[in-house]
């Protein structure tokens, strides 16, 4: 009986993303990365972005990948009603700029809605306590090409105008996570006292 207790545990421990993840209250971290909108290299400053209102910042594992695709592809259809709500989106991963300006641009996924930043050494997802894990040598993206890089896990921050996170994402389907993104900034548009 105890052997399966603790194998249970073990098994909702390893089924549980962002469990380290920063929480609801906690100050997010500000931060600037190279970032790629419909193709275009910028200076992506979160600090700037909040002046404008909330900030959903998700993490993902890599462009051109599966679930990241969807992602994407369900952040740039509902682009216009995050933007309703007042709220900017941006993507970060461990892709390189180059890679980024290739996914921001294409149609079937970012299709030039909104911004992806670079986080090459992963130190903006480890400054949100994200796991970072290696991708197995060889691995391919949908494209075909090898994915030189590691990945974060997939985890939503939406963050306040005044710095601190009104909710953490993680544990959901591509579409779930999006989803309940966009719940959250609507709820925050429809009680601007929760803003800051």
């Amino acid at each position: 009986m105890k052997k399966l207790i603790i194998a249970s545990l073990l098994a909702a421990t390893v089924i549980l993303p962002a469990s380290a993840a920063l929480r609801e209250g906690d100050a997010a971290p500000a931060f600037k990365a190279q970032a790629s909108q419909a193709g275009k290299a910028f200076a992506f400053s979160l600090k700037d972005a909040l002046k404008k209102g909330p900030v959903v910042v998700y993490f993902y594992p890599s462009a051109f990948t599966g679930g990241c695709n969807i992602q994407a592809h369900t952040f740039a259809v509902n682009h216009d009603k995050f933007s309703a709500a007042g709220a900017t989106v941006v993507g970060v991963s461990l892709d390189s700029i180059a890679r980024l300006n290739e996914f921001s641009a294409d149609p079937n996924y970012c299709a030039g809605k909104f911004p992806v930043a670079a986080d090459a050494n992963g130190d903006i997802a480890k400054s949100y306590d994200l796991a970072i894990r290696e991708i197995a040598a060889g691995k391919k993206d949908t494209r075909g090409i090898e994915i030189d890089h590691a990945a974060a896990e997939r985890t939503t921050f939406i963050i306040t105008p005044d710095g601190k996170i009104a909710a953490t994402v993680g544990g959901l389907t591509p579409e779930a996570n999006v989803e309940k993104a966009l719940a959250t900034v609507q709820q925050l548009a429809q009680h601007p006292s929760k803003k800051s």
